[in-house]
């Protein structure tokens, strides 16, 4: 044994030694369980991914200092059958989640509130305020009446009043349509036992109702957790259970649904734990079988799977040790490890299964395996581990952390497959293989095909370079973060929803000023840009030409002030006032002249309601008087309205736009139809042009994606650098590092050109995939160079061409599964792997042979 490589003697001393190689092995496992379990800490924060000292970090840090609440926030969406039901149930639900500081922060309504009741008025334009003024006095009679009698009841009876005034001529049928088919459509509905809804606002809008007028928002800031792989999901379930308390629900006209950061973190997390059962059933199912029909032996396979995990915990502790957390990106190591580290296994299995046929006896054989793929393994595990570690001088932090793990864990691979390996298979006795279970005889006439067309597989390889060179300009990169996210998740789908209006996008840009004055000049300078819709400060809520305004709502006030404070309001009716208000009220409609088909659908209804049960009949009075309080409280705020000035704001609504050093924020919108990477770069590079200092989440996705493609230019670079070096000094030879290194560049191409015209786009997902392709690629260059240095003829029936096949499947297998997840970004990392993998079989079939068909020099 003194004459074996260093890597035969390592085996051999295992082999003499098995019980003591395995106790030290369990040992080092048990201790790499408790610091794992004591030390264990994930963090989910997706900000901690990048380095914070870039300047776009920066930035955005000094602008969360400033305003912590547009950070982090929980936004809930309330969509309701009328204006007023949304109005009421989200004032209900700030109320609720206020008195819970468990879970919240702060609850508010970014857009309503007492202010903007009161004073919403005076932040119309002028022709508007003095319209809806109009309406009002002109509707005098008609809330007068309601006033009095805020009920059903009153509703009939100012009903009659107008049909009173069309017998007179003083009106026509036209002028009270609306209002019958809005009636009658909730009398209907009521009589049909579904939830019945009425609007005064839609009644009484001068203009049609806009899109989604019955939907409001709240803003939650939420207690987070960050050890916990959903932060917020406590926060959201104490939102979701709120509502719930309150009677928010379709099946009452009302949905509330939750997006913004902190849901769409979560779901992320809740689909790929979703997947992650038939994930790693499918994985852990194709990895067994595989396994198997590399080695024919369940001894074998059961070896080669101990030494795997053993090494995966000892690598998860050291990694603990070393970073001191995993993070969202780190955390890939899992199948990075099993991915590479397998690959030393099944290297060392198969080529032991080999020696077997001249070295019957187990111990010998793994000596004879250990001698031959000592170096080469050595070599594979210092090029992966290299290329691994030349992401540690990056700004991307996330894959920085997990470089510096998975460095490490190639290292402690090598060490587990010459050491614990062999002992296993020692301690279990595994069975020696035949002919069938060391090489390839499948691939024998295709080897030999290779080798008579050698140059014309060359120069196809060329061809194929140059052509994948020129498909290159088309790979994309795709900016968006939410692309990577499952379009079905409730915060997705609710966030594409907001996105499609231009006054709901989230893709907005905060600037923050020295002072208010200075941001209200800014403002300008940036809402002038064609690129932006508008741009809103502070000052944006001081209403202008507020004299004018207020002498309109004066006016008003004057005249309607009596009208709807009335001395004497009737108590509500009983249920036999009503049904005989109800019963009136028809025989009136039908005593019209040429009543229209309006009038007589409201009177046969109005009849039925007064006949019916008195369930129908509350439900109907509920569905119009509930609304008409609403209207009546909101006049009566309107009409107080008086001058607001910055002192006069409340100081929560101050609080979100001015800090109390006095920095102001800007508020920046883009103009509509900016929605893609194009847009979204061309108006944040727009806005930034003015305000350097500006953030947001467009500049956040442009610069994150700068940094992270960077990031990775700048890993390939350095791991290219450190794997040739690495070879050159153990290869010794240029010719030969070029020959490890063609391979890897050829099927590098390839991947790049087939995601070209494929129209896969990288993203921040799958780009993870590169560093794994390119340990593969560099360990199989490695192995065939060093048996092809070793003059070991037909590698494509070599027992390494086994090795290298079913290790190859393997890694396919599970990152294939990846591509079974509902999770957009996961199911493209497992695309790209797929690809890549695809095209390195190729080359390892075709071009790599024909590369190394001839003999070695020197």
């Amino acid at each position: 044994m003194a004459d074996l490589p260093l890597g035969g003697r390592i085996v051999a001393a295992s082999c003499r030694r098995p019980w003591l190689v395995l106790l030290l092995a369990l040992a080092l496992g048990l201790a790499a369980l408790l610091v794992t379990v004591r030390n264990f800490a994930m963090t989910t924060d997706t900000t901690e991914l990048i380095s914070p000292d870039l300047d776009w970090r920066r930035q955005r840090a000094a602008f969360t200092a400033a305003f912590p609440q547009h950070v982090d926030s929980i936004l809930a969406v309330i969509d309701a059958a009328t204006p007023e039901q949304a109005d009421t149930a989200a004032a209900a639900l700030v109320a609720r989640l206020q008195a819970d500081p468990r879970h919240v922060r702060r609850a508010w309504q970014p857009e309503g509130g007492a202010f903007f009741e009161r004073h919403g008025l005076l932040l119309l334009p002028l022709a508007d305020v003095q319209a809806m003024t109009e309406r009002l006095i002109a509707a005098q009679p008609l809330l007068g009446t309601l006033a009095e009698d805020p009920s059903l009841r009153g509703v009939m009876a100012s009903l009659s009043m107008v049909l009173e005034g069309i017998r007179r001529d003083a009106a026509g049928p036209q002028d009270i349509d609306p209002m019958m088919t809005a009636l009658a459509d909730t009398i209907e509905a009521a009589l049909a036992g579904r939830p019945a809804h009425f609007s005064w606002q839609r009644l009484l809008a001068a203009a049609p109702a806009r899109a989604h007028d019955a939907r409001r928002f709240v803003l939650v800031q939420p207690v987070l957790d960050f050890a916990a792989l959903e932060p917020g999901a406590a926060a959201s379930a104490a939102i979701r259970q709120a509502a719930r308390e309150l009677g928010l629900d379709p099946t009452q006209g009302v949905r509330v649904r939750l997006t913004g950061a902190v849901p769409l973190a979560d779901e992320e997390f809740a689909t790929l734990a979703g997947d992650a059962t038939l994930m790693t059933t499918v994985m852990l199912a194709s990895l067994l079988v595989i396994l198997w029909l590399a080695v024919r032996s369940a001894r074998f396979v059961t070896a080669i799977l101990a030494t795997t995990l053993l090494g995966l915990l000892l690598t998860a502790a050291l990694g603990l040790l070393v970073v001191g957390r995993f993070n969202l990106i780190s955390v890939a190591f899992i199948p990075l490890f099993v991915g590479l580290g397998i690959d030393f296994a099944i290297q060392v299995s198969v080529r032991c299964r080999a020696e077997q046929l001249a070295h019957p006896r187990l111990a010998d054989a793994l000596a004879a395996a250990g001698a031959g793929l000592g170096r080469s393994l050595t070599l594979a595990a210092g090029a992966i581990a290299a290329g691994f570690f030349a992401f540690l001088p990056t700004s991307y932090v996330g894959v920085s952390e997990l470089g510096a793990i998975a460095g490490l864990g190639m290292v402690i691979a090598l060490v587990m497959s010459l050491t614990v390996l062999p002992a296993l298979l020692i301690l279990l006795r595994a069975p020696p293989g035949g002919a069938a279970e060391t090489s390839f005889g499948l691939f024998v006439p295709l080897e030999g095909q290779v080798r008579r067309h050698r140059r014309w597989v060359l120069r196809v390889a060329a061809l194929a370079t140059l052509c994948s060179a020129m498909l290159l300009p088309m790979l994309r990169f795709d900016f968006d973060p939410l692309h990577l996210r499952d379009p079905r998740a409730e915060s997705m789908a609710t966030l594409a929803d907001l996105m499609a209006d231009p006054d709901r996008t989230p893709n907005t840009i905060d600037i923050l000023a020295p002072s208010l004055a200075e941001a209200e000049v800014l403002a300008e300078r940036v809402a002038a840009l064609p690129e932006v819709s508008h741009a809103i400060t502070l000052g944006s809520f001081i209403p202008t030409r507020q004299e004018e305004k207020l002498a309109f709502i004066e006016d008003a006030a004057m005249l309607l002030g009596p009208t709807l404070d009335p001395v004497a309001p009737r108590p509500p009716p009983t249920d036999a006032e009503l049904a005989q208000s109800l019963k009136e009220t028809a025989a009136a409609l039908q005593r019209m002249p040429e009543p229209a088909d309006a009038a007589r659908r409201l009177a046969g209804l109005l009849e039925r309601l007064a006949q019916a049960p008195m369930a129908p009949r509350m439900a109907a009075a509920a569905a119009v008087a509930e609304p008409l309080d609403a209207l009546l409280r909101q006049t009566r705020g309107l009409l107080k309205a008086g001058a607001v000035t910055q002192e006069t704001l409340p100081p929560d609504l101050a609080a979100d736009w001015t800090t109390p050093d006095g920095r102001a924020r800007i508020l920046v919108l883009p103009r509509e139809g900016a929605g893609d990477n194009a847009g979204l770069r061309q108006f944040s590079d727009a806005v930034q042009a003015v305000a350097p200092d500006a953030t947001g989440t467009p500049i956040i996705i442009r610069e994150a994606g700068d940094s992270i493609v960077l990031a990775f230019l700048q890993a390939a670079a350095l791991a290219t650098l450190a794997t040739a070096l690495l070879l050159g000094m153990a290869l010794r030879r240029a010719g030969d590092v070029a020959l490890t290194m063609l391979p890897v560049l050829l099927s590098g191409m390839l991947t790049l050109a087939s995601c070209a015209l494929l129209g896969l786009p990288l993203n921040f997902a799958n780009i993870i995939a590169l560093p794994l392709f390119l340990g593969i690629g560099v360990a199989f260059n490695i192995y065939f160079v060093a048996a092809w240095r070793a003059d070991e003829a037909a590698l494509l029936h070599a027992s390494l061409m086994r090795a290298v096949v079913f290790s190859a499947l393997t890694t396919a297998t599970a990152f294939g599964a990846l591509w079974l997840s509902s999770h957009p970004g996961t199911a493209s990392m497992g695309r790209l792997l797929m690809i890549a993998l695809g095209w390195e079989m190729a080359i390892t079939l075709l071009f790599r042979p024909a590369l190394l068909a001839q003999p070695p020099t020197g």
